[in-house]
């Protein structure tokens, strides 16, 4: 009998074992996690030297997909299951992904496959495939309240509790770089005990350097005229997220590009704006139109100016550091914002 269709659920959540698995997300240390936590799941208290085949990874341009489908049609020896992973799945180029899908018409009960995502995009009817009659482990943090719960959810199984002030602190602290996470809690596991609680205080010496924040904790920080909190997340981009100037002067280019289309373009709504700038969600549309509205043309003009200014010293106008350059930028920037409001 086949096994019932499985909708995508979050890493290390399904008790069931599937004919098939796909660990995805955007962020590969969290995706070799998931992958190793469900791995470790599926072989149990057997032996992964008998259990476990694996094939691709870093490095490994391409690999035989007739080998991979050899190993999960051959039954187990001595083992109740046997383990097929698959590193890079990204890398399956169409064809190879069709035989993949047409295996799992009809799998071998005693085997697991698991495609772990990177190197690529999985192809669509393999993905399909595997939605069907297996599962698709989401491995993507969110943002905003499914951020929240993300957090919540891994804090609640991990090896030791934290207090409201101490995960308040990890939260902030970590940013976008929640594959520290695990690596983070099992220290603190060794160094407080297993089951312990751990303070704001306990923790603060085991942080390190804060975690890389995304693009939009930057253009909201110089919206809102928020100097500080905006100098901070780019610090947190150039350092934590290694990000280069050039890379952060291409996120404000395009947030003020933004605003420069919707002024005095005569948009009211959200939708019309999200039409205007081709974007698929009217979240950002909004956020950029709100802005436009606030800074008025005269402002919006002297922000293109501050950007134009301030490309050209980043390519060599200037012998200023390219930090330098940002932080002065991000501060004028913000101080426009302040103004709007």
């Amino acid at each position: 009998m086949s096994p019932p269709p499985a909708s995508a659920t979050k890493a290390g959540a399904a008790t069931t074992v599937f004919p098939a698995y796909l660990v995805r997300g955007d962020d590969p240390s969290l995706v070799a996690q998931a992958a190793h936590a469900l791995t470790a799941r599926l072989v149990g208290e057997g032996d992964p030297s008998l259990m476990v085949e694996e094939f691709g990874g870093p490095g490994i341009d391409q690999f035989d997909i007739g080998a991979v489908i050899d190993a999960c049609t051959t039954p187990p020896f001595l083992v109740e299951r046997r383990v097929v992973v698959v590193r890079e799945a990204g890398q399956l180029v169409a064809a190879d992904a069709k035989r993949l899908a047409s295996y799992l018409e009809d799998p071998l009960p005693t085997t697991a496959l698991v495609l772990v995502g990177g190197g690529g995009t999985v192809p669509q009817a393999l993905t399909k495939a595997i939605g069907s009659r297996g599962e698709l482990v989401e491995t993507a943090v969110g943002t905003g309240r499914a951020r929240s719960q993300w957090l919540a959810d891994h804090l609640s199984g991990g090896p030791v509790r934290l207090d409201g002030a101490a995960t308040a602190l990890l939260s902030a602290h970590l940013g976008g770089d929640m594959g520290r996470l695990e690596g983070l809690l099992e220290t603190l596991a060794s160094a407080y005990g297993p089951g312990s609680t751990v303070s704001m205080d306990d923790l603060e010496p085991f942080l390190g350097e804060a975690g890389s924040l995304a693009p939009w904790d930057l253009t909201d920080a110089v919206d809102a005229g928020e100097t500080a909190k905006a100098l901070s997340v780019l610090h947190r981009m150039l350092v934590a997220g290694d990000s280069h100037p050039l890379v952060v002067m291409t996120v404000l280019h395009r947030h003020y590009r933004q605003i420069l289309h919707l002024d005095g373009a005569g948009v009211t709504s959200a939708d019309e704006a999200a039409a205007l700038l081709g974007l698929r969600s009217s979240f950002p549309a909004k956020k950029a139109l709100a802005q436009a509205t606030r800074l008025g043309s005269v402002r919006v003009a002297r922000a293109i100016r501050l950007l134009a200014e301030a490309d050209l010293d980043l390519r060599g106008s200037t012998a200023l550091a390219g930090e330098a350059v940002l932080e002065v930028l991000v501060a004028r920037l913000s101080r426009l914002g302040r103004q709007g409001r």
